[in-house]
């Protein structure tokens, strides 16, 4: 692993909560790693187990959703079916043989922003310590070279 490794990290967030909590996040100049790109969504439940694992196809090193807390969905289960597609999501990962520590669901309110910031912070690290779920580029991308080279 170069030392200058860093992960690439999507982070699918509710617009309500979590998506408030980055925003609040940036607002009090909280700092979390620049790495981390997030993808606002209507509600985390619209989130289907086919964008996260395409997302680690598409060379991301680890994923997460962040979504209101539980019992507080603006969508009245959203998150839970979000956690749900999140558990599942990693049996797949595993049975793969990729670390499903990858994969991660959380929950942050609009107040949370310290919060997100630490979430994002101890997830990037997370992945940091696993290493490049790719050591070069994804299969596609090695594809699409080879092609064009």
């Amino acid at each position: 692993m170069p030392d200058n490794y860093e992960p690439k990290i999507l982070a699918y967030c509710c617009q309500w909560c979590s998506y408030a909590a980055a925003d609040l996040a940036g607002s009090m100049r909280l700092q979390y790693p620049a790495n981390v790109r997030i993808v606002r969504v209507p509600c985390t439940g619209r989130v289907d187990l086919l964008h996260m694992l395409k997302a680690f196809e598409d060379g991301a090193d680890g994923v997460f959703l962040s979504g209101c807390l539980l019992d507080d969905c603006h969508y009245v289960n959203g998150n839970y079916k979000a956690q749900k597609r999140v558990t599942e999501g990693k049996k797949i990962l595993e049975q793969i043989g990729v670390e499903p520590e990858r994969l991660e669901m959380f929950f942050n309110s609009s107040a949370m922003g310290p919060q997100f910031a630490t979430t994002c912070i101890d997830f990037t690290g997370r992945i940091r310590e696993l290493g490049p779920l790719y050591p070069q580029a994804p299969p596609e991308a090695q594809v699409l070279e080879a092609s064009h080279g």
